[in-house]
């Protein structure tokens, strides 16, 4: 795609910051909209430190409409890529109504405003959770396997993909791509930019880092008694910058096929929770106590990812390994031992 006007939706985050360097080292124009319930601003004052650009920046929640409305009135937006959501397997099952809110109601309100002002090109940012436990034959996954969600994070990235469908269906000017992908971590290379959650930790990487600083005692793993080679939960984990470029692949070929795409982004290699801990620990030089908790309610044994799609389609392929995610994590982490300053 040449250089555009693309806006970012929840671009504060961890993996919508680090979209937003590469889409404006890629000479695009970014605007952010973000309420920063949980991320930092200063994430962003880190991207134009990285790019020497500052993206236009507004503070607003997605459901709010008429402020959303004078966001696209303000800018000659060509395209959206949308991060905004909240994405905690375990929270969603604490405060369901709050994902359905965020997530579903965001998107809806976000579909309605683009198509108020005829934009037409959507990637959006999904989860391989939508797959839920598949069997173990099937592992990885294609596009193709059977949606399944397991907890309520995943069934509103589901609600979302569908509505997206619908919108491509019954507009169709509008190209949109989803994006299922698990467990982004590691950092920007030059650990200004990282993963700083607010308050607890609800991803494992962060939490490792905050054991390894002395913020946390110890790791909590829940379940160790899935049909897994060391009974922890495997994912597919995958660096933040390959999951940025990922996006602006899509953008790049949004307009290959009309309608509504599902693709995968992965490195197609399971990690369970007890091998991404004994990394981390070689990569800090740290070792890093944990304690065995009951299975959380919604978590599923795998998740690992077939993409293949996403390779054969538009040349893309995960460039870091997991030495190099649990490196960038932990340059990040000595860099910022209390993330970003607030």
């Amino acid at each position: 795609m040449k250089p555009s006007v693309v806006l970012v939706t929840g671009g504060g985050g961890f993996i919508g910051s680090h979209t937003v360097v590469a889409l404006q080292e890629r000479g695009h124009r970014v605007v952010v909209v973000d309420d920063h319930s949980t991320s930092s601003p200063i994430a962003l004052d880190r991207v134009a430190a990285i790019t020497g650009i500052a993206p236009a920046l507004y503070s607003l929640d997605l459901n709010d409409r008429p402020a959303l409305d004078r966001v696209f009135a303000a800018h000659p937006i060509d395209a959206v890529i949308h991060f905004a959501a909240r994405k905690a397997v375990g929270e969603s099952t604490e405060i369901p109504l709050e994902y359905f809110d965020v997530n579903i109601g965001g998107t809806a309100s976000l579909l309605r405003v683009m198509d108020v002002h005829g934009i037409d090109r959507l990637v959006f940012s999904s989860s391989c959770s939508i797959y839920g436990d598949g069997a173990p034959d099937s592992i990885p996954l294609t596009e193709t396997a059977p949606a399944r969600p397991t907890n309520p994070y995943a069934w509103s990235k589901w609600v979302c993909e569908q509505m997206i469908d619908q919108a491509c269906t019954l507009h169709p000017r509008l190209r949109a791509i989803s994006l299922r992908y698990f467990n982004p971590i590691g950092a920007h290379p030059s650990g200004l930019l990282g993963e700083d959650p607010l308050g607890e930790p609800r991803n494992l990487m962060p939490y490792l880092m905050q054991v390894v600083t002395g913020r946390r005692a110890e790791l909590t793993v829940y379940g160790q008694d899935y049909p897994t080679s060391d009974g922890s939960a495997v994912r597919d984990y995958i660096h933040v910058s390959d999951v940025a470029e990922g996006h602006l692949a899509a953008l790049d070929h949004i307009d290959d096929v009309p309608g509504h795409r599902v693709v995968n982004l992965g490195t197609g290699q399971g990690t369970s929770v007890l091998a991404l801990r004994a990394a981390a620990a070689r990569a800090t030089g740290h070792p890093i106590s944990y304690r065995v908790a009951d299975q959380r309610p919604g978590d599923v044994a795998a998740l690992v990812a077939d993409a293949s799609k996403a390779h054969r389609d538009w040349g893309w392929q995960p460039r870091h390994d997991l030495i190099d995610m649990c490196r960038d994590a932990w340059k990040f982490t000595r860099m910022n031992p209390h993330g970003y300053v607030r």
